[in-house]
């Protein structure tokens, strides 16, 4: 069985999602899992819960059981949860993070669905995720953004300055090479309806060889 099928059935048997799963040199095998979500009932505000240590300890000891039963070689076996750069995969979680900041890698320039607003070879984006619901009822993304420079800490700002107008771009899911939060610090945590606190944690396991 791939590595990948391993991983995710393991993963999921347990009651979690799989995030992400990292091959590094030196043999570390790195997985990331996160609780399950679900969307929030209308008016109910949602309950944050976050991977804990015991979360990690349990899937690190089925893991290493599972990859040697298929005879997966690895060195050292890490499980975490997910940073503050967690990796955006299924429409569950663009769902999931409306309203947060997010940085989108195209596969392919598309300068021209800005408006003509940004460089046509651009691909690179980091805009506010906001979900798009089209008369018919069919559902897609855009970011927002504004190009104004952020206001520096005791910077007097003139009221009569106009700022940039905000930008949007439109993309679907698989015009996406890469997505992820913005790694954005902040110690009162992301908030929102599904946040995340933004503090990683994981344990590790070293494969066992005779």
């Amino acid at each position: 069985m791939a590595l990948q099928d391993i991983v995710e059935q393991t993963v999921s048997g347990l009651g979690y999602d799989l995030v992400e799963i990292e091959r590094s040199a030196g043999g570390l095998l790195r997985i990331t899992i996160d609780l399950p979500w679900t969307q929030p009932q209308e008016g109910v505000a949602p309950v944050e819960q976050f991977i804990n240590v015991e979360d990690c300890e349990k899937v690190n000891r089925q893991l290493q059981f599972a990859l040697e039963v298929d005879g997966i070689e690895y060195k050292r076996l890490e499980i975490s949860s997910p940073g503050i750069d967690r990796p955006l995969r299924h429409a569950q979680d663009y769902e999931r993070f409306v309203g947060h900041v997010i940085d989108i890698t195209l596969k392919a320039p598309m300068g021209a669905a800005a408006g003509g607003q940004v460089h046509a070879s651009r691909k690179k984006f980091r805009g506010t995720l906001e979900k798009v619901v089209g008369a018919d009822g069919s559902v897609g993304w855009q970011i927002v953004w504004s190009d104004a420079p952020p206001v520096k800490p005791g910077q007097k700002v003139s009221k009569k300055r106009v700022p940039p107008p905000l930008q949007a771009l439109g993309f679907t899911l698989d015009e996406l090479r890469e997505s992820r939060l913005a790694p954005i610090v902040s110690f009162k945590g992301r908030g929102g309806p599904g946040g995340t606190d933004g503090a990683e944690i994981g344990v590790e396991g070293d494969a066992n060889k005779e």
